[in-house]
């Protein structure tokens, strides 16, 4: 009697040729890190977009939505339960002004902002900053200033 089922060497060359055709089109489909896909939108206009969606966010208190705005959200060494336990600060007033640059895969967004931190007794604080982001395979993402006192 005549099998219809492929011989095990049939299928097992069967099987990596599959494996290698779908590794093959995840390497394509994924741009290194700060390079942009090719119908990504890099321009100033997308940036401020972004920024203005995230900053609503975030005055709403939306630490979930605003997550994944977060250049950290594409980092594996972070967390999402990390980063919800981050806070204590409560914003009343943010206000995005404009792009102040585009170089690269970084940008710096003018904004200015009035935020409490009530555990330091701080209130009603007004800052005008450069808010800082960073191109991630073609979207711009929200990228925390680093600072020599609180590396990573």
């Amino acid at each position: 009697m005549h099998s219809t089922q492929p011989s095990l060497p049939r299928r097992a060359l069967t099987g990596a040729f599959l494996s290698l055709a779908a590794a093959a089109l995840v390497g394509c489909a994924s741009a290194p890190a700060g390079l942009a896909k090719p119908n990504a939108d890099t321009s100033p206009d997308a940036l401020l977009k972004r920024a203005q969606a995230y900053w609503d966010l975030v005055k709403a208190n939306d630490n979930l939505g605003a997550w994944a705005y977060e250049a950290q959200s594409k980092d594996p060494r972070w967390s999402l339960e990390g980063y919800l336990k981050k806070g204590g600060i409560t914003y009343s007033h943010i206000k995005v002004l404009g792009v102040k640059s585009v170089e690269g895969s970084a940008g710096v967004v003018d904004i200015e902002m009035t935020y409490s931190a009530p555990l330091q007794r701080i209130k009603d604080q007004q800052v005008r900053t450069d808010d800082q982001w960073e191109l991630i395979d073609g979207i711009w993402y929200h990228s925390l200033r680093r600072s020599g006192m609180f590396l990573r």
